[in-house]
């Protein structure tokens, strides 16, 4: 053997134990053994395995290895690390991770995916959804809601009281529903669809208010009292968070609340004196409780020895002395109930803190906990409702409206539009459907969560474009029969609320991520910061864990740039295994990218804030990816569904690359050098084709089985506009083959598919139609116009808020002056 072959063998042997991560003793154990090879070929000499020794002997005797070389790293990561505030620390200490933190070790299990029961709804759910939810579908009319009254009607105000849907997350000992996280998310999905200011109504006090976080962490008393009155209806809650000085910096909420003595009903108790003025709060002028957070201090030690407690949540009754509600926000003309919240000298007892004094200073644990559910729940269901009803709405207008002779549907450039509209909405039904699993098998999903509603309400914002295009002026007409309009400008409230996007993107995502998900990352951060012999013990374990793991992705990203990522595994062998290969690939990239961002910029990493959301983009594609296949195998890997399949993970794998390419482009050396490793040949993954594009489309304009998947669960009953749309299109379609009869019994090739009415008559003297069939024509022509005509008004009827009034008054009065 000669030495260049020996050489080459050992880099071998040893990348391949660090490609299948072994231990350290096994890799030392097979170096060895190939030193002992080379030995027998008088390639090794006495030098050689003197440096062997020098480097395995001290790794694998752990005594010297934690007291010399651990030690000293662990000095060394002190000084880079930087300080972790409290709000931070409670942020990273309250969630779960789940299938996000396999995606971050470099190579998932595929079985462990697919070992996931998929989710289902009980007995209970699904009559729920065939019900009540149903109902109050057909009960409500947006127009009404947006333009004339501001507001839902009160009679499906207290529909909503009477069926306990703002009590699905509460639990049955109390009257409530107690549905399941993904029962939760189809009632909002449905509702979404039909109106925004419906499903944010019913979403958020399911999501994060007194409801949650009473049933975690309220007293007896509390539970006992509030809950069953928030279940039938009684009391309507509202959680007050944000204010003007503190959004997405929640942590910062100037709002106080001090310790001290005061009146109470006659009597002299030790209560709290809260200052706060609040803003954005969803219920707030409805509301007959509040939950209200604050910053609680003791400056007269009444509770203890500390004077700041920190972030403290109460429930506080609206009706309370010096609180203030009842004035709107008005949100983009999507007018749900939202308002300021302000209250100045409110004294009152110290049992209102939610769970009792024991519970003074712990507000931001409490709610950084119940939102990374219902942030998970209200916006992604919320988006994946909506785009799933403008899904089946955009392919029955595409296919209805006709220009150049033509269904515009069947044009390339609206199909381009189209096919980004359904592969969303089959990608955003896969999301939700995945993530309120996670959440029904007791997950806490801070950062799913997070992914869930950035990209689902940015994917909303970019369907809606989509459809307001396609829909041209029947889009930008508001009124009665528009669908879009009022959806359309909405979008940017779930842009904005529950942690704004680009914070959530830029901060949140990877942030929360790279120390929750990552294998060693967050063990490293808690051993470091203790100061005895356990902690070095820790931090031994940590760092030589982490060393190993970054290597094994060097070796891992290495290899399968070179192109053998076409031959890791796949739980299938059909046309979605690339995709389960790719990424493989792309989780390999982000382990490693994720130890060279760390190992370069330390603590600083957090300020680089381009790097991080890149790096929180590969992470939620690989999420995203993840949950559609998931949907393709619970579903039973329908055929017929690939197309939709197909577009959702080439989209999203693209623009994962993409994100990656981008993170490489803007890191300097360190980047052209991991560029050069992950992609020797170039760009591996391809955005969806022309031809893909136009398959995807075509499912959307006829009814067909993966059509009517799509939209599971949306209000198509004939009352609702989305339902008179689909049987408008099925009388169309149903009218073409008789329309094509009577031209050709006229001999009129040029006859325009439109005045089917007159058509109809046409057919019926040229005697080529029966009486049913000139029923279905003129039932056809009827349903045209309406789908492609816009509301007009008279002008008196658009004028608005007091001036309105005004009006009507004056003309009242003139006519009983008439009179």
């Amino acid at each position: 053997m000669s030495i260049a072959l020996w050489v080459v063998a050992t880099l071998l042997v040893l990348g391949g134990f660090l490609y299948f991560r072994s231990s350290l003793l096994v890799t030392s154990i097979g170096l060895v053994g190939m030193f002992a090879i080379g030995s027998w070929f008088d390639i090794v000499g006495p030098v050689l395995w003197t440096l062997l020794a020098i480097v395995l002997i001290p790794f694998n005797l752990a005594p010297f290895r934690r007291g010399v070389l651990s030690k000293a790293l662990l000095g060394m990561y002190r000084k880079v690390m930087p300080e972790i505030s409290e709000t931070e620390k409670d942020a990273i200490d309250a969630g779960t991770t789940w299938w996000e933190g396999e995606l971050f070790r470099g190579a998932p299990a595929w079985k462990k995916l697919h070992s996931i029961q998929k989710p289902e709804l009980s007995d209970e759910e699904k009559a729920f959804l065939e019900g009540p939810c149903e109902e109050v579908c057909k009960l409500m009319n947006d127009w009404e809601a947006t333009h004339e009254l501001a507001d839902m009607p009160e009679h499906v105000w207290q529909y909503l009281k009477d069926h306990k849907f703002f009590a699905m997350i509460i639990k049955k000992e109390y009257g409530g529903l107690e549905f399941s996280a993904y029962a939760q998310s189809r009632v909002l999905q449905k509702l979404a669809g039909v109106s925004t200011i419906l499903a944010s109504t019913v979403g958020v006090p399911n999501s994060l208010g007194p409801g949650e976080l009473l049933q975690h962490y309220g007293t007896k008393e509390q539970k006992d009292y509030y809950l069953p009155r928030l279940a039938n209806g009684q009391e309507i809650p509202c959680f007050a968070l944000t204010s003007p000085e503190a959004g997405s910096d929640a942590g910062s909420i100037p709002d106080t609340g001090v310790v001290c003595k005061g009146e109470w009903e006659g009597k002299e108790i030790v209560g709290i004196r809260l200052n706060f003025n609040k803003r954005y709060i969803t219920l707030a002028p409805v509301a007959t409780v509040l939950g209200l957070a604050f910053k609680l201090s003791d400056p007269d030690k009444l509770l203890g020895d500390k004077e700041e407690l920190g972030i403290t949540a109460a429930l506080i009754p609206h009706d309370t002395k010096g609180v203030e509600t009842g004035r709107r926000h008005l949100p983009l003309n999507v007018p749900f109930q939202n308002g300021p919240v302000r209250g100045k000298d409110v004294f009152v007892p110290l049992d209102y803190i939610i769970g009792g004094p024991e519970m003074a200073g712990k507000g931001w644990r409490m709610l950084v906990e119940c939102l990374s559910v219902g942030r998970a729940i209200t916006l992604p269901s919320n988006s994946a409702g909506g785009v799933k009803s403008i899904a089946l709405a955009t392919g029955a207008y595409a296919y209805i409206r006709r220009q150049f002779r033509l269904p515009v549907g069947k044009m390339e450039g609206v199909q381009e539009a189209m096919a980004r509209i359904g592969g969303n909405a089959y990608l955003m039904d896969a999301v939700t459907s995945f993530s309120t699993k996670g959440i029904d098998l007791g997950e806490k999903p801070s950062v799913i969560s997070a992914i869930a509603k950035y990209h689902m309400t940015e994917k909303l914002r970019a369907c809606m474009d989509d459809a307001m295009d396609i829909h041209g002026g029947k889009g930008i007409c508001l009124g009665p029969n528009n669908y879009l309009g009022r959806g359309y400008q909405g979008v940017p409230v779930a842009i904005t609320v529950e942690g704004a996007n680009i914070l959530t993107r830029n901060l949140m995502i990877y942030g929360q991520g790279a120390i929750r998900c990552h294998p060693y990352v967050l063990e490293e951060m808690l051993a470091s910061a203790e100061t005895n012999k356990e902690g070095l013990v820790r931090f031994d374990k940590a760092i030589w864990g982490h060393i190993g793991f970054g290597m094994s992705n060097f070796v891992r990203s290495l290899v399968l740039g070179l192109g053998f990522w076409r031959f890791t595994s796949s739980p299938y062998s059909d046309s979605t295994a690339k995709y389960y290969k790719q990424m493989n690939r792309f989780s390999a990239n982000l382990a490693l990218l994720s130890d060279v961002a760390m190992g370069v910029l330390g603590g600083s990493l957090k300020r680089k804030q381009r790097i991080s959301a890149r790096l929180g983009d590969m992470l939620s594609y690989l999420f995203i990816a993840s949950a559609t296949l998931k949907r393709f195998e619970d579903e039973g890997r329908q055929k017929d569904d690939l197309p939709l399949v197909h577009w959702a993970l080439q989209d999203t794998l693209y623009k994962l690359q993409e994100s990656q390419l981008a993170l490489l482009d803007n890191f300097g050396a360190v980047g052209t050098t991991m560029k050069a490793i992950m992609y020797p040949f170039g760009r591996i993954a391809k955005r969806p084709s022309d031809r893909l594009d136009s398959k995807v489309a075509k499912i959307l304009l006829t009814p067909n089985a993966s059509r009517e998947r799509l939209g599971q669960g949306q209000f198509l009953a004939p009352e609702g506009q989305f339902g008179y749309l689909e049987q408008t299109l099925r009388d169309i379609i149903a009218a073409e083959p008789l329309f094509d009869r009577v031209r050709k019994a006229a001999n009129d090739r040029r006859m325009p598919f439109m005045f089917l009415d007159k058509v109809a008559a046409k057919g019926k003297e040229l005697g080529v139609l029966s009486d049913e069939e000139v029923a279905l024509l003129q039932r056809a022509e009827q349903g045209r116009l309406q789908v492609i005509n816009v509301d007009d008004f008279a002008h008196e009827d658009l004028i608005a808020g007091k001036h309105a009034r005004d009006v009507a008054l004056a003309a009242a009065g003139k006519q009983n002056n008439a009179a």
